[in-house]
């Protein structure tokens, strides 16, 4: 039976309505770290379960949440960090990797494993895109979908 996931990361404190609404049937949510206050988490939970690893934004409030993760859903193998240099070199049976940080969507295929960097859907950071991903995962198939948030011009 397939999966829907919202991945998201760098939300900042801003769970805008829009991915609120876009999230609400997910099977999963895959944060990556940089939610700056544990009511984000909070609301999110109440949508989906939550994978989560702690950003270099989340301090005192997040001292127990890991820096990395791995974990399994359906037939597929993670690993996730919210700053992509701290990645190991070797990542065994790993199929996608998760990382945030730069607030850049970023989805490739590099030696049969998706790097996916789903941006930032929270604050707005310069003139980046407001973005996140929903993927859709049937047994050992991953499909990824990219969401852009259309935001007012200047």
């Amino acid at each position: 039976m397939s999966k829907t996931i919202a991945v998201l990361s760098d939300t900042h404190g801003l769970l805008r309505p829009e991915v609120l609404d876009r999230i609400a049937g997910c099977d999963v949510i895959i944060h990556g770290g940089d939610i700056n206050k544990p009511a984000i988490l909070d609301e999110l939970k109440q949508i989906a379960p939550l994978y989560v690893v702690r950003g270099n934004n989340d301090k005192e409030w997040a001292e127990g949440m890991p820096e990395t993760l791995t974990f399994q859903i359906e037939d597929v193998h993670f690993f996730m960090v919210h700053n992509k240099k701290f990645v190991p070199k070797d990542l065994p049976g790993i199929d996608v990797v998760i990382f945030g940080h730069s607030h850049k969507y970023f989805e490739e295929t590099i030696d049969g494993r998706l790097w996916l960097n789903p941006g930032s859907c929270g604050k707005r950071r310069f003139d980046q895109e407001i973005t996140f991903a929903i993927m859709t995962i049937d047994g050992k198939a991953v499909q990824v979908e990219k969401i852009v948030i259309p935001h007012p011009k200047k």
